[in-house]
């Protein structure tokens, strides 16, 4: 395979990422080690979209652990917005997790009993300076109704549709206002028709400066995001800008019509 293209260097104000050298090395018994992650190195700029892909076992999830500060590497250096991660402390990372690092997951991860106006509310009540209730219940609206969904900020997630629930998702992310999203597999449970519609959102957010890195095994996906970063066995093997990214709002034009019955507008079971 060729050596990955050189990505340009972006300046230190810039820089939301920086990996040195980066190691993950998890011992499995007392003589095994596996190495999950290996000598990364990589900047991420500000207001860049990047997509991370690789078969499994390729370390991206290790990677997103790390990055979100949910996993500290073996070796290496990893600089979040020009400060050291490895000098945090737990309560320090808990306060990044908390206020500059927003998360999507594949399984949503909303709180059943509770509606989607609460399960946004929640990262705000874990923060060190939570708003007044009447505060509170106004940014949540907000997020619900940037991501199209303000009608259903009372409904509870077995009401919504999965698309719709990760619509809440992502609110519950932007509700901080983090440095950046990181989304795990954000369109794995869904229909084509959503996954389109889950991506306009994401395009949306990084037109107006949302830096997001999401990791995906889907190649077509991976088409909407401004750069894309493939692993194998721990190793960046691929690096390269997308010249012309597919927009997600013209793409949804063309859905064919047969396909309408594949959204998921039916609530979950």
């Amino acid at each position: 395979m060729p050596p990955a293209p050189a990505q340009p260097a972006p300046s230190p104000s810039d820089c939301v990422i920086r990996l040195v050298g980066l190691d993950k090395v998890y011992q499995s018994g007392a003589e095994n080690s596996v190495h999950a992650c290996r000598t990364i190195s990589l900047e991420i700029a500000r207001g860049d979209f990047v997509a991370i892909m690789g078969p499994s076992g390729s370390g991206k999830s290790t990677l997103m652990n790390m990055l979100g500060c949910l996993d500290r590497p073996t070796g290496g250096e990893y600089w979040l917005e020009g400060e050291q991660v490895a000098a945090f402390d737990r309560d320090r990372l808990a306060r990044v997790r908390n206020q500059r690092l927003g998360f999507v997951f594949q399984g949503f991860n909303l709180l059943s009993r509770t509606s989607a106006l609460e399960n946004v509310e929640l990262p705000m009540l874990y923060s060190p300076h939570c708003p007044s209730r009447r505060a509170l219940r106004r940014r949540a609206l907000a997020c619900l109704q940037r991501v199209g969904l303000g009608k259903r900020a009372l409904h509870h997630p077995s009401q919504l549709s999965g698309g719709q629930q990760q619509r809440v998702a992502i609110a519950r992310a932007l509700v901080n206002e983090p440095s950046f999203l990181l989304a795990d597999e954000p369109t794995g449970n869904l229909d084509t028709r959503t996954s389109l519609e889950i991506m306009e959102i994401f395009q949306d957010l990084n037109d107006k400066g949302m830096t997001i890195l999401m990791v995906t095994h889907e190649p077509d996906i991976a088409q909407y995001c401004r750069r894309q970063i493939v692993l194998r066995d721990g190793r960046i093997v691929r690096d390269e800008r997308v010249s012309n990214p597919l927009r997600a709002t013209e793409e949804l034009k063309r859905l064919p019509r047969e396909l309408d019955f594949l959204a998921d507008e039916a609530p979950s079971a």
